[in-house]
């Protein structure tokens, strides 16, 4: 059941990247030859989803070395720019650092510093592998599952982190069907989540984002699993807005809700969601979806583009080293020192 599209592949120099604003009308290529271009991509959501994220800026910090061409101060200057493209996902602060760590430990060698980002690459394919493997043991034969956003091949290296999940129970013969939510304004649910159940084969619906709270109230859901962009030590998540008030709602009506991320998105440094930095976008995402006027022009528009929802509504999150359940603080600490959750 392996995608038949690449969202990321670095090839002959550069980073080739799907461009996700364009699906699933156009299935369109952008090639990244430089830094600059790599953090356009991330800025402007060419590439989306934090693994996702992470895997191009990886590769962007080769690119960065490359067209420094020794020039130290020049490539701290590129790779800056990349680090500072989105605020709120770890992975991509996470990638740079890791990938600039190692291109000072060998002396700026080219070489060892593309193996490093490529192996970002790989080990996020491998740890959405594993975490789909652990996480569908959430699952039960027969279960209606609600997601939001895009958390599948498209919002990471490859695989998924909460559809690859899904795709796991689905392929397993679990006979699941899946209802995913637009996820208003830019709807990556509606373009990318339900595009991906699509061509996986998987029984879905698309709903308003509206419409969850009712299906849940009726007892049509069995179980929430998403994504998440960033996680503090406490175990509060940061995923796309809409994910906090389905919490709640989950929470009244008794539904476990699952986050579903590789620990490179856990921020061990970061105490609770409070201080996890939200982007706001652009107010004519709200204002001209697809380019066409639907709002007054000149109304004041709020957009966040993230949520935090507290780690007191979550049931567990499913990580490629075990499901971390509360107390999440420990356990979080069991992680980040190495030490097994079980």
């Amino acid at each position: 059941m392996d995608e038949d599209f690449k969202a990321i592949e670095f090839k002959d120099g550069k980073l080739i990247l799907i461009d996700q604003r364009m699906l699933p009308n156009k299935l369109v290529y952008t090639d990244c030859r430089t830094a600059e271009e790599v953090a356009t991509a991330i800025k402007t959501m060419i590439v989306r989803g934090a693994p996702a994220i992470g895997g191009a800026a990886a590769y962007g910090v080769y690119l960065a070395l490359v067209e420094a061409e020794g020039n130290q101060k020049l490539f701290q200057a590129l790779c800056s720019t990349i680090r500072s493209a989105r605020p709120t996902a770890v992975n991509l602060m996470w990638a740079v650092d890791r990938v600039m760590k190692t291109a000072e430990e060998t002396g700026f060698n080219r070489e060892a510093v593309f193996e490093e980002a490529d192996r970002i690459f790989k080990e996020d394919i491998s740890m959405n592998h594993r975490l789909s493997e652990i996480g569908v043991q959430v699952i039960r034969k027969g279960d209606t599952i609600l997601t939001h956003c895009n958390a599948g091949a498209l919002a990471t290296c490859g695989w998924g982190t909460a559809l690859g999940v899904i795709k796991e129970a689905h392929r397993r013969g679990y006979g699941i069907h899946v209802y995913a939510d637009e996820t208003r304004p830019l709807l990556q649910g509606a373009r990318l989540t339900a595009w991906e159940l699509k061509k996986a084969g998987i029984p879905s619906t698309l709903i308003p984002d509206s419409a969850a709270a009712t299906l849940i109230r009726d007892g049509r859901i069995d179980c929430i699993i998403l994504g998440a962009d960033r996680i503090t030590a406490n175990g509060d998540v940061a995923n796309k807005v809409g994910t906090f008030m389905l919490s709640i709602i989950a929470k009244e009506y008794g539904v476990p809700f699952y986050s579903v991320a590789p620990t490179s998105t856990i921020d061990f440094t970061m105490k609770d969601g409070k201080d996890i930095p939200i982007e706001m976008r652009d107010p004519d995402e709200v204002r001209r979806p697809g380019g066409v006027l639907m709002a007054p022009k000149g109304i004041d528009v709020y957009n966040p583009s993230f949520d935090v929802t507290p780690h007191q509504n979550i049931t567990g999150i499913i990580t490629e080293k075990g499901i971390i359940y509360p107390p999440f603080d420990k356990n979080i600490e069991r992680i980040r020192n190495g030490e097994p959750l079980h």
